[in-house]
C-alpha cells in the first residue's frame, strides 16, 4: 500500500478543502456545461477542458500568440506535466514526455494535428522526426490522465492535438512577418472566408535562420522551412433537415536544416559552447511532408452526428550526417566516441579536424534516408440525451490505420584534410540499411458519460488490433529482389478500460479515474507491449480571486519498453528491450490570479505552474547498447527532471501588452542512476526568461517584439546524442502584424 501515500495523502487534502469551501460564498462556480465535440479537437476550448474528469490543459489563440513563439519547446512550458529536452535550440525536433514517459523524439504519447495521427509511422516508428510547426497552429490541446480511451495508441502519458488554423467565418486577411538575431526571419499569411454554403483558407509559412552555432569554415548552420496550408469546405443550408458538411484539406512542408548529431566534450562545451566541430560541417537534413485530410460531417440531430476522416501523410527525408568515424580499418560510433572521449582521443580529433586523415582513417557519412508513409479512415459517432436529472452520452470511435517506414541508406566516406572533409567514396544506395517495416491497426473505442446532478463518470473502453511487420531485403540485394530477404512478424490484440469522475462542490470539483496504460511493441516476434496501471485525483478550485488546479498522479509499469533510438546514443535500430517494472509518480499544480482583476484599464494575470516527476525502476537489468547504463533496482529512469516551474506575469491594456515568463528546468541524468549525478552523466538546471511584446496602433496593425534568453544564460539543453549541446542564446526579434 505505500505506493498509494502520496494519492491517499492528496485525497485527504481535497476532501479537507471541499468541507471548507462549501461554506464559501464565492460565486465562481465550476459546472460540467456539456459541448458536443468535432472530430478534429479534444476539447475545443480552455471552458470544457476544465469540466474535464481528467486532467487536460487547452493553449488559446491568445497565450500562444503572447510570445510569438515557433519553437513548441517553449510554447508547451506553461503546462504541468509535460517534460522536455530540447535538442537544437529551435525545437525542430522536440523530445516530449507527459508524467514521464520516455521523452525521445516524442515517440510514447499520441502526437495529433486536426485529431488525425500525425507522427510519420505512429505504430511501426513513432519518433517525431516530423513536427508541425507550432507557428502555425490556432491552439493546442494536452491530455492526461483518465479517459485516455478516446486516443491512441499510446495511452499511458497522454495525447496532444495541435488545431491547425481554421477557415475564418468571415473574409479576412492576416500577415506577421519578423527579424531578428542570427539573421532570423519569419513571414506568415492567411487568406480565406466564408458564406452561406462554402469556406476557404490558404495559408503560408516561411521560418529561417542562419543559426547561432560557429563552424570554423563560416558555413550556415541554421535552417529554411516552407509551409502551405489550403482548406475548403462545402455544407448545406442551417435550415436543412440532415446537416452536412465536407472539408478538405491539403499541407505541404519542406526543412532544409543544417543540423547534426555531433555535439561537444565537455572541456570544449566549457570553452567555447556554440561552436561545432569541423567534422559536422556537410550535416544536413532534407524533408518535405504532404499530407491530405477529407472530413465529412453528418448531423442527424442536434443529439446525433457521425464525422468521418480519410488521411493520408508522405513524409521523406535524408539527414545525412557523420555517424561514425575510422581509423586504420577499426570503425567506432561517435556515440561510442564522446561517452569515453580520452579512450578514443584520436577519433575524436579526426572530428575536430585538429588531426588529419591517414591512408586507411575516414569519417563516415551516412545518407539516413526514410520514407514514411500513414494513411487510413476513422468514425466517431455521438449520441447524448438527458433524463431527470441526468446527462448522457455515448461516444464510439472507429479507426482503419496502416503505417510504414521504408529504409533505404547508405555511407560516404570523407578525408579529414586540413580541417576540411574531402570525399574519398561514395556509397552505393541500400548498402547500409534496406528494410521496410509496417504496422496495420484496427481500434475501436465506447466512451459513456453520465452525469448525475453535480457527479460526472466516463467509464470506457479502448480496443487495439496491431499486426506488425519488417522485410529486410539485406545489404547485398539494393534491387529487393527477395534473394535474401527475412521477415518477421508481431502481433498484439489488447483492450484498454478506463474510468473517470468529477464531482463539483461551491468553488470546487474533485476529478480522478484510473486507466491501462499501453505503448505498442516492436515487430520483434513474441515482443510485448509496454503497459501500466495509471491512476490521478485532483482538484480544480476558485477561491479568493486563486483559481487552478492540483493533480496527484501514480503510472504502475508492469513493462517499461526502452527504444534504440540513434538519437539517445543508440545505433538507431528502432528495436525496444525491456525494463521491466517501474513506478512513475507525481503532483502537478497550476495557479493564476489577477493583481489588477476590478482595474478596467489594465490587467495583471499571474500564472505559476510547478511540475514533480519522482521516477524508480523496480529491478535490475542492462539496457540494450547501453543506452541507459547497467540500471539497479531503485535507479531514477534517464532524461525526466524531477523539479520544474513556470512563472509568468502580463500586464494588458486594450492598446498593448507585455509578458515575461521564467520556466526552471531540474537537472537529470543520461543514464539511470540513483544519489548524485556523475557530472559525465548530468545536465544541469537552468532558468530561462523570456519577454514578449504587443503594441496595436488599431484593430488592423500591430507591431510585436520578443526576446528569448534575456539573461543571456549559457545552459546545455542534452548530451545525446552524441555529446553536450546548448540552448537558444540571448535573441531579440521585431515584427509587423497586419489584419484585414
Amino acid at each position: 500500500m505505500q505506493r498509494y501515500t502520496l494519492l491517499t495523502a492528496l485525497f485527504s487534502c481535497l476532501f479537507l478543502s471541499a468541507q471548507q469551501n462549501q461554506i464559501s460564498n464565492d460565486s465562481s462556480l465550476i459546472k460540467l456545461d456539456e459541448v458536443v465535440l468535432s472530430a478534429k479537437v479534444i476539447f475545443g476550448s480552455k471552458f470544457v477542458a476544465k469540466n474535464r474528469t481528467g486532467s487536460s490543459y487547452y493553449l488559446s489563440p491568445e497565450e500562444i500568440k503572447k510570445f510569438n513563439y515557433t519553437d513548441i519547446n517553449r510554447t508547451l512550458r506553461t503546462v504541468p506535466g509535460v517534460n522536455v529536452y530540447e535538442e537544437d535550440g529551435f525545437g525542430l525536433r522536440p523530445n516530449i514526455s507527459l508524467r514521464g514517459t520516455s521523452p525521445e523524439r516524442s515517440s510514447k504519447i499520441t502526437l495529433m494535428e486536426d485529431g488525425v495521427l500525425i507522427a510519420p509511422a505512429p505504430y511501426s516508428a513513432p519518433s517525431a522526426y516530423y513536427f508541425p510547426t507550432i507557428a502555425r497552429m490556432q491552439a493546442v490541446e494536452i491530455l492526461k490522465g483518465s479517459s485516455q480511451v478516446q486516443f491512441g495508441p499510446y495511452t499511458t502519458g497522454g495525447a496532444i492535438n495541435m488545431i491547425s488554423t481554421e477557415i475564418p467565418d468571415n473574409f479576412g486577411i492576416f500577415l506577421n512577418s519578423s527579424y531578428g538575431s542570427f539573421q532570423s526571419g519569419r513571414i506568415h499569411a492567411q487568406l480565406g472566408d466564408s458564406r452561406k454554403n462554402f469556406g476557404y483558407s490558404v495559408e503560408y509559412l516561411n521560418y529561417n535562420s542562419n543559426g547561432f552555432k560557429n563552424l570554423e569554415n563560416g558555413e550556415n548552420t541554421g535552417f529554411d522551412k516552407n509551409d502551405l496550408v489550403a482548406k475548403f469546405k462545402v455544407n448545406t443550408n442551417p435550415e436543412a433537415k440532415i446537416g452536412q458538411e465536407f472539408e478538405v484539406k491539403f499541407q505541404y512542408s519542406d526543412e532544409t536544416s543544417n543540423e547534426t548529431y555531433l555535439g561537444l566534450t565537455q572541456e570544449d562545451f566549457d570553452a567555447n559552447p556554440f561552436s561545432r566541430y569541423a567534422g559536422s560541417q556537410n550535416d544536413q537534413m532534407n524533408a518535405d511532408h504532404f499530407q491530405i485530410m477529407g472530413t465529412h460531417a453528418l448531423k442527424f440531430s442536434d443529439q446525433f452526428q457521425i464525422t468521418t476522416v480519410g488521411y493520408l501523410n508522405d513524409f521523406s527525408r535524408n539527414w545525412y550526417k557523420v555517424d561514425f568515424v575510422t581509423i586504420n580499418g577499426e570503425r567506432q560510433g561517435i556515440g561510442t566516441i564522446f561517452g569515453d572521449p580520452t579512450t578514443y582521443a584520436p577519433y575524436l580529433d579526426l572530428v575536430k579536424g585538429t588531426t588529419n586523415s591517414g591512408a586507411d582513417d575516414t569519417l563516415n557519412a551516412r545518407n539516413n534516408n526514410r520514407d514514411y508513409l500513414s494513411t487510413g479512415v476513422q468514425t466517431k459517432l455521438d449520441y447524448h440525451w438527458n433524463g431527470e436529472n441526468t446527462y448522457h452520452d455515448l461516444e464510439v470511435g472507429l479507426r482503419y490505420h496502416y503505417d510504414e517506414e521504408d529504409r533505404f541508406q547508405w555511407l560516404d566516406d570523407y578525408a579529414m584534410v586540413n580541417g576540411n572533409l574531402q570525399l574519398v567514396n561514395a556509397g552505393i544506395p541500400g548498402t547500409n540499411a534496406n528494410r521496410v517495416s509496417s504496422a496495420k491497426a484496427f481500434a475501436t473505442y465506447a466512451m459513456y458519460k453520465l452525469k448525475i446532478n453535480e457527479l460526472t463518470l466516463t467509464p470506457g473502453l479502448r480496443y487495439e488490433n496491431i499486426t506488425l511487420e519488417r522485410l529486410d531485403y539485406g545489404t547485398n540485394d539494393v534491387d529487393r529482389t527477395g534473394t535474401s530477404l527475412s521477415e518477421r512478424q508481431n502481433k498484439v490484440d489488447v483492450f484498454i478500460p478506463g474510468i473517470g469522475f468529477n464531482y463539483n462542490f461551491d468553488a470546487l470539483s474533485i476529478f480522478g479515474g484510473v486507466h491501462k496504460g499501453f505503448s505498442p511493441p516492436s515487430n520483434q516476434p513474441g515482443e510485448n507491449p509496454e503497459e501500466s496501471i495509471n491512476y490521478e485525483l485532483g482538484s480544480r478550485f476558485s477561491f479568493a480571486g486563486i483559481s487552478g488546479e492540483v493533480v496527484g498522479f501514480y503510472n504502475d509499469y508492469s513493462n517499461l519498453l526502452g527504444s534504440d533510438l540513434a538519437a539517445t546514443g543508440g545505433t538507431g535500430s528502432l528495436d525496444q528491450f525491456n525494463a521491466g517494472e517501474v513506478k512513475v509518480q507525481g503532483v502537478e499544480l497550476l495557479l493564476n490570479y489577477n493583481f489588477l482583476e476590478n482595474n478596467d484599464s489594465f490587467q495583471l494575470p499571474f500564472t505559476f505552474g510547478y511540475t514533480l516527476t519522482d521516477t524508480e525502476f523496480l529491478n535490475s537489468f542492462g539496457s540494450e547498447n547501453d543506452i541507459w547504463g547497467e540500471v539497479t533496482a531503485g535507479d531514477e529512469l534517464p532524461y525526466i527532471a524531477k523539479h520544474q516551474f513556470n512563472a509568468s506575469l502580463s500586464l494588458e491594456h486594450q492598446k498593448f501588452e507585455v509578458n515575461l515568463s521564467g520556466r526552471y528546468n531540474g537537472a537529470f541524468r543520461t543514464m539511470a542512476g540513483s544519489g548524485p549525478i556523475p557530472a559525465d552523466e548530468k545536465v544541469a538546471s537552468n532558468f530561462i526568461i523570456d519577454l514578449g511584446g504587443r503594441y496595436k496602433f488599431n484593430d488592423h496593425i500591430a507591431v510585436t517584439a520578443n526576446a528569448i534568453n534575456l539573461l543571456d544564460e549559457t545552459y546545455a539543453v542534452a548530451r545525446v546524442p552524441a555529446g553536450l549541446r546548448p540552448g537558444h542564446p540571448f535573441g531579440v526579434y521585431a515584427g509587423i502584424e497586419i489584419r484585414y
